[in-house]
């Protein structure tokens, strides 16, 4: 039984600033968000409600591999900053749910519909609330673009022909709904496309920014794990599924325009750190 965790209401951000140390000039956050909702058109042959079933579904697999760390505070604040990002999105009233997975390796996923999973191993690597909000930022981009839905469904089409697909989108079981589920569940071993990355990168940046959160948490984390050893075993499937940090960080460079009116925007390092402890 998939365990359902505590949505908690929107929240106001208030606390210093710390200066960033990345940079990003005069960028339009408003623009930047906004443009995801011409996304919404692109999938049109799977409906919202299909969109949140198949999310439930796939999440339920992750969850079957790697349970919810069994600490109730940090699942409660994890959900707290990520609803919070969520409702500065055009898609604020999907069913957004935020949880942090038993395992010790450091990723991130999110599934259609609004599913959102840190792992452990990633979230003791955090410093700040603000590291935490930009890649919670990030896997909210893949909602908002529908990048996993888009994945999936590319491969059903080759995979289930016609009534087939018809099928499996209308029901909760039988054979063909299994085979739509085990392809969402292979797009997370296989990853999404550089793009799809790439473009959470930079719109995760401007949600994060838009939450009231210093826009650099999520470059702070790509510099993080820049700087680890790639052969640890930990980031195996990170560095499989996504580009490399290096790659990453030049690619958010490459917008030039720093965002000078959010680099006083808070971190919340002391919150985070009373709030995101991993063990009881």
């Amino acid at each position: 039984m998939v365990k359902r965790l505590a949505l908690l209401a929107c929240f106001a951000l208030a606390a210093p600033g710390a200066q960033a140390q990345f940079n990003l000039r005069n960028l339009d956050i408003n623009k930047l968000v906004d443009t995801a909702k011409n996304a919404v058109k692109a999938t049109t042959e799977i409906g919202e409600q299909e969109e949140i079933g198949i999310g439930r579904d796939v999440a339920a697999r992750l969850l079957g591999a790697a349970p919810l760390m069994a600490n109730d505070g940090v699942q409660r604040y994890v959900n707290h900053v990520g609803r919070w990002l969520a409702s500065q999105t055009e898609r604020p009233d999907l069913p957004w749910q935020f949880g942090v997975l038993e395992a010790p390796q450091l990723n991130a996923f999110a599934t259609p519909g609004g599913n959102v999973f840190i792992t452990r191993g990633l979230l003791e690597r955090m410093k700040s609330e603000a590291e935490l909000a930009g890649v919670l930022s990030h896997e909210i981009s893949h909602v908002l673009r529908r990048h996993h839905l888009k994945a999936i469904q590319k491969g059903a089409q080759t995979a289930l022909a016609g009534e087939a697909l018809s099928q499996a989108l209308a029901s909760r079981s039988g054979a063909n709904r299994e085979k739509l589920i085990a392809l969402g569940s292979e797009v997370f071993t296989r990853g999404l496309d550089k793009g799809d990355e790439l473009e959470a990168d930079r719109l995760g940046v401007a949600i994060a920014a838009r939450g009231g959160y210093d826009a650099y948490g999520l470059p702070s984390v790509l510099q993080t794990l820049q700087a680890m050893n790639p052969q640890d075993s930990g980031l195996a499937l990170m560095f499989k599924t996504h580009p490399a940090p290096a790659e990453r960080l030049d690619a958010l460079e490459k917008l030039q325009d720093l965002l000078d009116a959010y680099t006083a925007q808070p971190q919340l390092a002391d919150r985070f750190l009373a709030s995101a402890r991993t063990r009881r």
